[in-house]
């Protein structure tokens, strides 16, 4: 009846259909009652009302029937909530790092995506926490939510039943561009994701967009020439901006020297037409090479 694209979402969806039918049950239970009484006691019938004191079986009836209702909710509660909140000793461990606006996945090699990819059937664990403010991390069709927090880590599971991609989602109000904190969840086969894994990045540049994705950029940021929160990256490198420098409009080449001063000191120079909102970036002088390099090859 309730798709299940993972073991979490099918125990969900149990709960789910038992409270929801128990609910339907009563409603239809009570309408039918109430439709009776409008017409086996309407005032033409009993021109004079009697009191009832008591029914010792209705009292019975109305004291059993919620109790079981209760108790069978609690089970599945109960149950279905150990379940979710207990991963398995096998399961995959990968790092979640929230930061506004994006999502930085780090894997036990070291290897770290933007993008969230896991292996079809097998147990994954995710240790998440938060860079700067309070994030939600949401998988819908997975049935699972789990707020990350600065300065401690939480955690959450889940097994994937089946090969796709899924929305992951920030549902904790964290900010100006909290809508765009957005990513993907990658299903892969389980050979394509142990050569993904254990693949290394030959390509010249290829160490700076791994660092745009690490420290979150492209949360706000795009590498495709598309414009979000903040100017894309393609073609960026060497062009002409126009920018805010003190309050005063004025247009500059985007050279080296610009991208450097823009990640050390991001409210030096806004881009016009965007808001100030870049916070600085934690970046060594290796690193900043690194992204200066993979955005001149970026055209």
């Amino acid at each position: 009846m309730f798709h299940a694209a993972s073991n979490i979402a099918a125990k969900v969806n149990e709960a789910f259909i038992f409270v929801t039918a128990a609910c339907v049950v009563l409603l239809v239970a009570v309408t039918i009652t109430m439709i009776f009484f409008l017409f086996r006691y309407n005032r033409k019938k009993n021109p004079v009302p009697s009191d009832i004191r008591e029914n010792t079986p209705l009292e019975i009836l109305w004291t059993v029937v919620p109790t079981i209702l209760v108790l069978g909710m609690f089970y599945f509660g109960w149950v279905n909530f150990g379940y979710i909140r207990n991963p398995p000793r096998d399961a995959i461990e990968i790092g979640v790092i929230g930061r506004q606006w994006s999502w930085a996945f780090t894997y036990a090699n070291g290897k770290q995506s933007d993008v969230l990819n896991v292996p079809v059937g097998r147990p994954v664990e995710l240790v998440l926490t938060s860079a700067d403010v309070i994030h939600s991390f949401f998988i819908p069709a997975y049935r699972v939510k789990e707020d990350c927090v600065p300065g401690m880590k939480t955690h959450m599971w889940f097994t994937a039943n089946e090969l796709g991609t899924y929305d992951i989602f920030c549902t904790e109000y964290c900010g100006l561009a909290h809508s765009h904190m957005r990513s993907t969840l990658n299903v892969m086969q389980v050979g394509d994701f142990e050569n993904w894994y254990e693949a290394e990045a030959a390509a010249p540049g290829a160490e700076g967009l791994k660092l745009l994705q690490s420290k979150g950029c492209l949360g706000c940021h795009t590498t495709d020439g598309t414009k979000k929160v903040g100017p894309t990256f393609k073609g960026l490198y060497d062009s002409m901006v126009t920018v805010i420098t003190n309050g005063k409009e004025r247009t500059i080449r985007a050279d080296e020297e610009y991208i450097r001063r823009s990640v050390l000191d991001p409210g030096a120079d806004v881009v016009k037409g965007y808001p100030n909102i870049m916070p600085t970036l934690p970046v060594t002088g290796k690193e900043l090479d690194e992204i200066v390099e993979y955005l001149d090859r970026l055209k």
